[in-house]
This record gives C-alpha cells, structure tokens and sequence, in this order.
C-alpha cells in the first residue's frame, strides 16, 4: 500500500530503539524526512546510521514537558517544519499500590502524560495551520486492561488518552488527526527489563502465540500517519497479539 505521505516530515521521539525506532524505521521507508531524539550522543548516532539518510538525530530527554518542547523545537530548526509527531517515551518505574507513596506519581505524570501535552502543543497549532498533520502517541495496552506491578504507567497513560481523544475531535476538522497505539507485550529492552530476556508468550497470555516484532507494530504507526487512515481519528488501536479480553 502506497501511504502517501512520501516528502512529508516527523519528529519521533525515543525512537533510538524499541518501538520508537520501529515507527521511524517504518516513516522513512515510507519516503519521510525523521528526526528521531535520544539521552545518549552514541546510541543516537548508531540509530540515525541504521535508519539511513532520511533521519537525523538529536540530543534531547523528553521524560519532562519542557524536554518534550525542546526536542519538537529541534526538529522544527532542522526539517523547517512538523508534519507527523510519534509522540512516545520510556514507562515509568515499576510498583503496585503498597510499595508507591503519593510523589512517586509526580514523576510518572510528566514522562507519560504532561510529555505528550508539551509535545502536541509544540506540533499541533502550525498543524492546523497548514490543513494538514498527524499525531500518533504510543502508549499502553495497559489502558484497557491494567497490567499488574505498573500501576504508575497505568495511571498516566489513561489519562494521556483521555487528553488525546479530546484534542482529536477539536482538530479534526483542520485536516489533523490524533491516535495512539497501544503495545501489548514486543520484543524491546522495556520488556527485558520486565519480564527476562526470554519472555514466554503462552504464560503472559498472549493468544498469538508469540512476542511481538517492533517491525510490526512500527508500521501500524507509519498506517495511521498515511493519507489512506486521514478517516481515522481518536482512535486507540491495540498491536497485542490478542492480549485484550474485552469486547469494546
């Protein structure tokens, strides 16, 4: 399928690695001009080597709102302008209920929902402007279906979609659509840290039978970045090899 958006520009952030370099990966092989953020200056310049000639890098944490801004504003000074925002980061500590105290959500708040705020409102105005934009967060299956000991990224990226849907039906009619995808469980250092190096798909429930590809799940992101999805607006698709047992 041609998706369209050949020339087009995207600002990715976290995409070194996992599911955030997937969705760069899958962008510029759709013919667009990436700029993909990272913490570390090697890790950076490894991923932008692999992505190949339509990618840049730039140094930037996006675990604040004010880190979130910056990197849009890198890419803006290096592509002129935003067309596409992957808007995505790392999870937030690990813990249930008993073990977290009050502060601890503070932190989560602005790595996983404040973060993305920042990030729309670096993108989303010029966006209307031009007629033209897409946003994609990448988030959680834990939206729809809590997942134990993560009760912090539960939290907050409930709340980030709630934030979403309503940002998408207030652009909607300038040409601007706003989704997230939803991960279950993929093959990234997130999960390793989790669940081993060797998660077993039949004992975390995985009907598939497998652990995700980030390859996979990277060109889901790249569809609802493409001319063909311009109808598809605050929408939350889950990528999770059936992980979800709800019927809505």
């Amino acid at each position: 399928m041609d998706l369209a958006i050949s020339g087009r520009t995207a600002a990715v952030a976290a995409g070194t690695a996992g599911l955030g370099f997937a969705s760069a990966q899958a962008l510029v092989e759709a013919g667009v001009r990436v700029v993909i953020c990272g913490r570390g200056r090697e890790r950076l310049d490894a991923a932008v080597a692999r992505l190949g000639g339509g990618a840049v890098g730039v140094e930037c944490d996006v675990s604040t709102a004010d880190g979130a801004a910056m990197f849009v504003d890198l890419a803006r000074e290096r592509l002129g302008h935003v067309d596409i925002l992957v808007a995505n980061g790392g999870g937030p500590k690990p813990g249930n209920f008993a073990a977290l105290e009050t502060a601890d959500y503070l932190p989560a708040l602005q790595q996983s929902l404040l973060s993305v705020v920042a990030m729309c409102e670096a993108t989303v105005p010029a966006m209307r402007e031009r007629k033209w934009g897409r946003v994609v967060a990448i988030t959680s299956i834990s939206v729809r279906q809590p997942i134990a000991n993560l009760i912090l990224s539960n939290t907050a990226r409930a709340g980030v979609t709630g934030f979403l849907k309503t940002l998408a039906r207030e652009v909607a009619a300038d040409g601007v659509t706003v989704n997230s995808a939803q991960p279950g469980i993929h093959a990234t250092d997130r999960i390793t840290q989790l669940y081993g190096s060797s998660p077993d798909a039949a004992q975390l429930g995985i009907p598939a039978g497998v652990v995700g590809d980030p390859a996979d799940f990277g060109k889901v992101v790249a569809f609802l970045c493409s001319e063909p999805a311009r109808f598809i607006t605050g929408a939350h698709v889950p990528v999770d090899g059936g992980s979800y047992a709800g019927l809505l």
